[in-house]
């Protein structure tokens, strides 16, 4: 990593330290943070700074007092010695995310690669669809969905689906996504990026309470003010990130009800291409509510 990043690194450490308390709690006592269960940080939040410099970004995540990261590259390296890597830093990975296809084509290697990272929590974040999606799209995640829900509980792990906005598309259910969630058993739980939900055109809040217990994960992400919603395309600029408390949703009630409708991981998410920037400034907000 060059000098000017490394400065980077130094100052939103010194930024985040205010934070570090809020996120860490010794050994055995109850998490001085206000979440009844995980509160981590999805590594694609730094992707592009894991590609330059893995170990001194693992270092900075450390240091920020993140004790849980959610991932699924394993950067060279196996998903056993990834997490040898990160155990290194005072960090576990206790969800997953890859690929719709590697669950398709090799759903025994996925299985294998989430336990030997650690994980109890197994998902997938798209759907493969060309254009619009549609029912005939559903009933395909449907048919898998179940399948890998099945399969998952099996080996002990717990299938999730990562909700990208597209799937706001009316249906006769409500949308698309109604159809998905009325028509998957309960093995399969979701993941609610707030991000994409409101982008897409739904309610946070409204999903969790229609819907107890599905939502079992969540990625805590704000949408930047005049950033239109009800745009079920699946797609945003990566500036229309914005650290929470900044953007358009109502994080104090939305993190009221969460854990009584059956969210047990949160993980923080900023797509911001200076993310590392905007990272301090959503400990500082959660650290307030």
């Amino acid at each position: 990593m060059s000098l000017p990043s490394r400065r980077v690194f130094l100052q939103t450490m010194a930024a985040g330290a205010v934070a570090l308390p809020f996120l860490s709690p010794t050994a055995g006592a109850e998490p001085p943070h206000k979440f009844p269960g995980v509160l981590g940080l999805e590594m694609y939040t730094l992707r592009h700074l894991f590609d330059k410099d893995l170990t001194g970004t693992l270092q900075m995540v450390k240091d920020w007092g993140f004790t849980d990261v959610e991932g699924g590259n394993w950067y060279g390296r196996s998903a056993a010695g990834f997490k040898t890597l990160i155990a290194g830093y005072g960090l576990r990975m206790q969800s997953v995310l890859t690929g719709y296809e590697k669950l398709r084509d090799d759903a025994a290697g996925a299985i294998a690669d989430a336990k030997a990272v650690g994980a109890t929590y197994l998902g997938t974040a798209w759907i493969p669809h060309q254009g619009t999606f549609t029912r005939t799209h559903v009933d395909q995640a449907v048919a898998d969905f179940t399948k890998w829900g099945k399969a998952l509980k099996a080996e002990g792990l717990q299938f999730h689906y990562h909700v990208h906005g597209y799937e706001f598309q009316p249906s006769a259910d409500g949308t698309l996504l109604d159809t998905l969630i009325k028509n998957t058993p309960p093995e399969v739980a979701f993941q609610m990026d707030v991000f994409w939900v409101m982008r897409g055109g739904g309610n946070p809040e409204k999903l969790l309470t229609t819907y107890p217990g599905r939502f079992q994960l969540m990625h805590l992400k704000d949408i930047a003010p005049g950033t239109a919603l009800g745009d079920p395309t699946g797609s945003a600029p990566d500036e229309t990130s914005v650290p929470l408390g900044k953007g358009q949703v109502s994080w104090a009630s939305l993190l009221k009800i969460a854990p009584g409708a059956g969210v047990k991981m949160f993980y923080i998410e900023d797509e911001h291409p200076k993310a590392e920037l905007q990272v301090p400034e959503t400990l500082k907000f959660l650290a307030t509510l």
